[in-house]
């Protein structure tokens, strides 16, 4: 029988801690939690009673020194996440860390640097790769059933700055570096190139504080991707909703069919409405929606492929993951293109071509 895979976790009450800890009972006894690290002044106010009596250090020194474990499941501010990744690829540890991995993607070279050259299995936080509806789009634009296709639109809104409040460490420039597209606009401009497989050629941007609440860190606005095959991309979001809640919606069109994707269209695990042409009678008109998800923690079962493919890997079952240093970086570049742009009033031509898809 395998040995338990053992796991560190680094930063106990981060806003997506309790969600990744709650995706690991769905591995049985394949997983175990073996050290914590707190992080964030020590705080504990999240953890689960079950990991209550597990072996808990102060600092990553402390659990270098003294942990047991095989990797680690990383959720820090971008200020502390780059050096943890480094020192954990040197000492041999597998790395799972929440995204974006760091505020720049200057900040995160030495770790990719040191995980390259180590070997360690590296996974990180953007879920969307593993899910089956974007795995649908992906193969509609490589099977060119969109035709020329001429725009994306995203929408992508969540919680207003006041429901945190703008002291939490999120809207902290020491800490966070930046705002809403660092910490969740990443996460669609991290899909486009996986979905489009195509190269952005130029960025133009506004971002800013837009909001009601003083803040520190942009709290949203609007982004532009020009695509080598022609493709405009629009990206409009931001904290900016005065409750708690999150709004996504994405829109393909294309000369031979448009589609919209609902991820989180109620009572689905997501939904497609697709509009194609009429070449006989009858138009091509379909819905297609997947059942509920049901599956506990972050992300339900994106999460749970998630790290699942972290452990294949570091257990040599698969090459990489689907998030890979490169992408990760890719990433990272882009958005430090978007923050260029917004300060310097204007579009920037690039060449940031989408790293390939080998998980």
């Amino acid at each position: 029988m395998t040995e338990p895979f053992r796991v560190a976790f680094v930063g106990v009450d981060h806003p997506h801690g309790a969600g990744w800890r709650e995706l690991l009972p769905a591995f049985g006894g394949q997983v175990e939690v073996t050290a914590i690290v707190p992080g964030f002044d020590g705080g504990t106010a999240s953890l689960e009673e079950r990991y209550a009596q597990v072996p808990r250090f102060a600092t990553m020194d402390e659990l270098m020194a003294r942990g047991r474990f095989d990797g680690a499941m990383v959720c820090l501010s971008n200020r502390e996440t780059p050096g943890v990744l480094r020192a954990l690829a040197a000492a041999g540890k597998h790395i799972l860390s929440e995204k974006p991995c760091g505020a720049t993607a200057v900040d995160f070279e030495p770790a990719a640097a040191a995980i390259r050259s180590t070997g360690v299995a590296f996974q990180t936080g953007y879920l969307w790769r593993y899910d089956t509806i974007a795995e649908r789009l992906q193969a509609m634009v490589a099977d060119g059933r969109f035709g020329r296709l001429i725009s994306i639109e995203i929408g992508q809104f969540t919680s207003d700055v006041a429901r945190r409040g703008p002291g939490h460490y999120l809207f902290d420039l020491e800490q966070s570096g930046r705002g809403f597209f660092s910490w969740l606009g990443c996460h669609c401009l991290d899909l486009v190139p996986f979905l489009t497989g195509d190269t952005i050629v130029a960025v133009t941007a506004r971002v800013g504080r837009f909001g009601a609440t003083d803040v520190a860190v942009e709290d949203g606005g609007t982004v532009v991707l020009e695509l080598a095959r022609g493709t405009l991309v629009t990206l409009t979001g931001g904290y900016w909703l005065p409750r708690w809640t999150g709004e996504l919606n994405l829109s393909f069109r294309g000369s031979q069919r448009w589609v919209h994707w609902d991820p989180t269209h109620p009572g689905t695990g997501g939904r497609l409405r697709i509009h194609g042409p009429q070449p006989q009678f009858h138009a091509m008109e379909e819905t297609f929606s997947l059942p509920p998800d049901t599956a506990a923690g972050y992300g339900g079962t994106k999460g749970v492929q998630t790290v699942r493919d972290w452990i294949a890997m570091a257990r040599g079952e698969i090459a990489a993951c689907r998030n890979t240093v490169d992408s990760v970086l890719a990433t990272l570049r882009l958005l430090d293109l978007v923050y260029q742009s917004s300060a310097e009033g204007r579009r920037i031509e690039c060449r940031l071509s989408p790293v390939a898809d080998t998980g």
